[in-house]
């Protein structure tokens, strides 16, 4: 019979109801000198039933306590094996899987009479441990109890020890963290984690102080660590997926380096996706959506060479719950000639337009859903336009795109520079032209026509002309029409296709208003009018199929109706230039017209052509998180809260890494 270790001895005393301390003065101080054996203390938890659990109550609330006492010590042993304690206690108890008794477990843990003061025992030993002198490794284990602490339940809300992090906050150690470069390098991933958990409890149920105190924050440095946290995971995900897709160079030694390569590579490694991470994602909506002075940390400019940096240390799990989000790197001035200026949007925009190639199953289409979020809070933000329209500020921003039979690059590496709003506006071209399929994923189509028609509501009231090639945008505006045109019969049962044909039309007829006013040039109005005349056909069979609709009574009878209505001006066009170009090909005896006899014919004739001005084309509706995108949320968050639970690890070959890291300190 194998002998047992001695603190393994010590717990079954514990677990049989008795008090191993008693008339033992120095036993907790011994007790903390013995490596604490997690494994052994969540089995034996597990393995209990409730009754039983609620009898040895007075012991754990016992062991609770000294734990919290120990993290006060300076002998940094002692503090990791009462962490360990801690951990494996709370994760545990939880789970028991009694949700519905979370008081009780609270009772269990704790004791409800000492719970309030033991729990800002508690937070205030983890404070004290995280912003101060201690070693890489007891921080890491603070944060991982803090993380164990907030998603013991799958529903956020329903945790009810967060109260307590609620009343004694860890919301200052958190942007110290992020401020200092040292920790955010080795802690920012963590701190960013719990941060967006934490703003996420009880969110529209009562006043989250975590809500207040990000969106009041005005910390620059701790606003430009968290962005740096953010973009750090977002780049090394671009660049993972970068190298799994980059086409493989021809020749013979490139061939036999793949088929030696793909020998040490599984199957499953080799079919194995890039994995977007919901919790970076979220933190970036949170930030952009809660904090105003955010907006100017995703905009600050620094220079990234054009040669790949060293991996950071988030890519090396899906979820790196242990894993800092390494700083942006130092720039090299002997790589400065191959240098080119880059921002946390840029790089946002690349990682969107990643995201947004594949919405086939729910998640994917989730991370979808969530990145057109954040891009509509952008293009709602005032300084966020000034700087995306900035002439001065202009940037190569190199989108990922789908591929597809008619082109053979995933990304046009020849790009010239410029303001990012052209990048943005690319991206929903590319996502527009790119997605129009049986299941067609209505609820982005809608968002990213609202993210166009915002960046044009902002150019027409600051008057912007942008240098955009805009005839890509009403090409891909009249493919999508063409398309719900061509599949009414198999969307109508599902989508209300004219809500949808409604937002297209606005962003025309916009045009046909404003255009005057943002549009780069007056030969750009004349294309636009071109391209209206070219493409007569397509509204006039939207103007049928809406006015079928609206008189046969249908399930989306006044969207039809609003449709046709909306339509008045397109159609005027389209009459008034059609028989002046027949009359002019027929005066001058031509069988058909170049498309600059077309632009002359259209430039001679606008005096005489008459339009309805439309109301409310330049307002939309601002974003709002409640009540629509609640349900969203909240499983949003539960995903996550699945995610750090799972990847949480206390395994006995960890700590004793820790101990060795002492070890070598001491």
């Amino acid at each position: 019979m194998p002998l047992k270790e001695k603190i393994v001895q010590i717990y079954e005393v514990f677990f049989t109801g008795e008090d191993p301390s008693r008339n033992n003065a120095n036993f907790w101080e011994e007790f903390f000198l013995l490596k604490a054996n997690v494994q052994y203390i969540e089995t034996e938890l597990e393995g209990l039933k409730p009754d039983k659990l609620l009898e040895l109550k007075d012991n754990i609330n016992l062991l609770f306590y000294h734990c919290t006492l120990t993290l006060k010590e300076e002998y940094p042993i002692r503090v990791v094996n009462a962490l360990q304690t801690l951990c494996a206690l709370i994760r545990g108890i939880y789970r028991k899987g009694l949700s519905d008794h979370s008081f009780d477990l609270i009772n269990i843990l704790v004791g409800f009479d000492v719970a309030e003061s033991q729990m800002q025992a508690l937070i205030e030993n983890i404070n004290n441990l995280i912003v101060g002198d201690s070693a890489i490794s007891l921080k890491n284990l603070s944060f991982k109890l803090l993380l164990i602490l907030v998603t013991v339940t799958d529903n956020v809300s329903q945790n009810t020890i967060l109260e307590y992090i609620m009343l004694n906050s860890v919301f200052e150690s958190i942007v110290q963290i992020l401020a200092n470069p040292v920790s955010r390098q080795n802690h920012g991933y963590d701190a960013m984690l719990l941060l967006t958990v934490l703003v996420n409890y009880r969110k529209y149920e009562s006043v989250n102080p975590y809500i207040v105190k990000l969106s009041i924050l005005d910390d620059e440095l701790a606003l430009t660590g968290l962005g740096y946290v953010i973009s750090s995971a977002f780049k090394d995900f671009n660049r993972q997926y970068e190298t799994k897709n980059e086409p493989a160079s021809a020749g013979f030694f490139s061939a036999l380096t793949n088929m030696v390569g793909s020998m040490f590579v599984t199957e499953d490694d080799d079919a194995q996706p890039v994995r977007a991470s919901d919790a970076i994602l979220l933190a970036m909506y949170e930030a952009v959506h809660l904090n105003r002075n955010f907006i100017t940390v995703l905009t600050h400019n620094h220079t990234e060479s054009t040669t790949s940096p060293p991996e950071s240390p988030t890519s090396r799990t899906p979820l790196a719950v242990d894993a800092a989000a390494q700083d942006v790197l130092p720039i090299d001035m002997s790589l400065e000639s191959t240098s080119q200026p880059t921002n946390i949007l840029v790089t946002f925009l690349r990682y969107c337009s990643i995201i947004l190639q594949d919405v086939k199953d729910q998640e994917k289409l989730g991370n979808g859903k969530l990145c057109m979020i954040i891009l509509t809070c952008i293009a709602e933000d005032q300084y966020a336009n000034s700087f995306l329209h900035d002439a001065n500020m202009t940037f190569r921003v190199e989108l990922y795109r789908a591929p597809m039979r008619h082109r053979k690059h995933r990304v046009d590496k020849n790009l010239p520079a410029r303001p990012l709003a052209c990048a943005l506006l690319d991206l929903m071209v590319e996502f527009i032209m790119s997605h129009m399929m049986k299941n067609l994923p209505m609820d982005l189509y809608m968002r990213s026509l609202g993210i166009i028609h915002r960046i044009l509501c902002y150019q027409k009231k600051c008057r912007v002309r942008l240098q955009y090639t805009w005839k890509q945008l009403w090409t891909a505006l009249v493919s999508l029409l063409k398309y719900l045109l061509s599949n009414e019969s198999a969307l109508l049962p599902k989508y209300n296709i004219f809500h949808l044909a409604n937002k297209v039309v606005t962003l025309f007829n916009l045009f046909i208003t404003y255009g005057d006013t943002f549009l780069p040039s007056p030969s750009s109005y004349d294309e636009l009018y071109y391209e209206i005349i070219r493409m007569h056909q397509v509204f006039d069979n939207l103007y049928s199929m809406a006015l079928r609709q609206s008189t046969n009574g249908g399930d989306h009878k006044d969207s039809a109706a609003q449709l046709t209505s909306n339509l008045v001006n397109i159609r005027a066009i389209v009459n008034h230039f059609t028989p002046k170009i027949d009359s002019w090909t027929a005066a001058n005896s031509l069988s058909s017209l170049t498309s600059d006899q077309v632009l002359d014919v259209v430039r001679t004739n606008y005096d005489t052509l008459t339009l309805k001005l439309q109301d409310n084309l330049d307002q939309y509706e601002r974003y709002s998180e409640k009540p629509r995108e609640t349900a969203f949320f909240t499983q949003l968050v539960r995903s996550i809260i699945s995610d750090v639970k799972h990847h949480i690890s206390l395994s006995n070959l960890e700590q004793q890494t820790v101990l060795q890291e002492f070890s070598s300190l001491s």
